[in-house]
């Protein structure tokens, strides 16, 4: 019993790490898409009704971030010092830029002479950090250099071709949930503008997930292998066939659903992508070099993180889930 407990542990924990990395992308993702059509928006109005709507939680979100790389240290150390070498440029650059749209929430409302300045550190630090993340997702799913159980390969490893298409398609997509949170949390003009960009930021998506989804079957065998072959085929084929249905319906509903739809559909969209992704990675903590009973903790670690877990992750949930009660309903500025 106890050795099938200790080989369970690992899998109990990466879905807690993918569980961290899933709330972060879903919640977070909507904020950088705020900011990534922030400077698209026609009236200075609308730039401020769009910061009002995500100022209230945008900090809570990326708790999860803090949070999953805090848990990617205490239980899979492996995966840590393989991958953040490998990584180390787009996390700093990515650090960095989350910082500056930090700066421009606490500044942008306190000056007008040079909003502009304000403006543009919001939307880049955006910008930035959407493409960094796809850097890093790229080189998870194309794979590191790994000689010797350590990283082997260059700073710019990560800056390669795949990891610009997925960067592409995260701009798409987080401005597909951008749209979608505005859509359901503003109106009047704001929110037409919300549902003009919809469309665009879907077909972006929509193309960049047949490019990276295209390009990984052929760059490696193992993915490929573990989509088309048989039986493995018949159980994923739901998969895009899922994803594909919800663009479909997104399409037509962006400008006729329900306030909230759009960003729901958005939402499933993200999930059904990170289900792919789980798929193609799955069972390796460093892609093709380390599988999770490899590179995690011992189990006395494991436990103690897991006590850890039990005491914070309910606080965090409660927190957010209060602070979105809390603003629910459309944001509206109040003129002084």
């Amino acid at each position: 019993m106890n050795a099938l407990i200790s080989a369970d542990l690992p899998a109990l924990f990466a879905a807690l790490v993918a569980f961290c990395v899933v709330v972060y992308v879903l919640a977070d993702g909507f904020d950088l898409g705020v900011g990534i059509l922030f400077l698209l928006a026609p009236r200075d109005a609308d730039r401020d009704l769009m910061m009002a709507s995500i100022e209230p939680v945008w900090d809570g979100n990326e708790t999860w971030l803090v949070m999953g790389g805090t848990l990617l240290l205490a239980t899979f150390p492996a995966g840590y010092y393989v991958l953040l070498p490998a990584f180390y440029l787009p996390v700093m650059t990515m650090l960095f830029a989350l910082i500056f749209r930090g700066v421009a929430f606490g500044f942008r409302l306190q000056t007008r002479r040079l909003r502009w300045v304000w403006d543009l550190a919001f939307a880049a630090g955006s910008v930035v950090a959407t493409l960094c993340q796809g850097f890093i997702l790229g080189g998870l799913v194309g794979g590191v250099t790994v000689r010797d159980g350590m990283f082997a390969g260059g700073p710019f490893d990560a800056f390669g071709w795949l990891g610009l298409a997925c960067g592409l398609g995260l701009l798409g997509g987080y401005a597909l949930l951008g749209a979608g949170w505005l859509i359901w949390k503003t109106g009047g003009p704001t929110q037409v503008f919300a549902r003009e960009v919809a469309h665009a930021a879907l077909l972006l998506t929509g193309a960049m997930m047949v490019v990276v989804s295209a390009w990984s079957a052929i760059a490696v065998p193992e993915v490929a292998a573990r989509w088309f072959a048989w039986p493995g085929i018949a159980w994923l084929s739901p998969v895009p066939l899922l994803a594909a249905a919800v663009m479909a319906t997104l399409w037509r509903r962006i400008w006729t659903g329900g306030d909230a739809g759009t960003f729901v559909l958005a939402l499933a969209l993200f999930l059904l992508g990170f289900v792919g992704l789980v798929v193609s990675l799955w069972p390796y903590v460093v892609p093709r070099h380390i599988t999770l009973w490899q590179g995690a903790a011992d189990p006395q670690t494991l436990a103690f993180a897991g006590v850890g877990l039990l005491l914070i992750v309910p606080i965090v949930l409660a927190y957010q889930a209060h602070a979105y009660w809390v603003f629910r309903g459309k944001t509206r500025l109040t003129l002084g």
